[in-house]
């Protein structure tokens, strides 16, 4: 593997990561009151988008690293989208 993989691998975990925290605390508390929906449901379709553009360069760096992140932020605009259907059935 040549540097620009392994600098490409590495850099991909860390910013997969930093989504881990977020989306056990969003499963854990159910809390997703700061959570913006426009913002989650933009930077989902982008993570699907940066998994075409992996697909089309054939990039093992970006697909992993995006394909994880698709899973961890499509988690989060899951729950955000069930606590505002929740939330919205309170008041009917």
């Amino acid at each position: 593997m040549d540097f620009d993989n392994i600098l490409g691998f590495i850099a991909a975990a860390i910013t997969t990561a930093a989504f881990i925290p977020q989306t056990y605390r969003s499963i854990t508390t159910r809390d997703l009151s700061g959570i913006s929906l426009g913002m989650y449901t933009a930077f989902t379709f982008g993570v699907f988008l940066w998994i075409i553009y992996g697909i089309r360069i054939g990039s093992g760096p970006i697909l992993v690293a995006n394909i994880i992140t698709f899973g961890l932020s499509a988690t989060i605009l899951y729950l955000k989208i069930e606590h505002l259907r929740n939330s919205d059935q309170k008041y009917h």
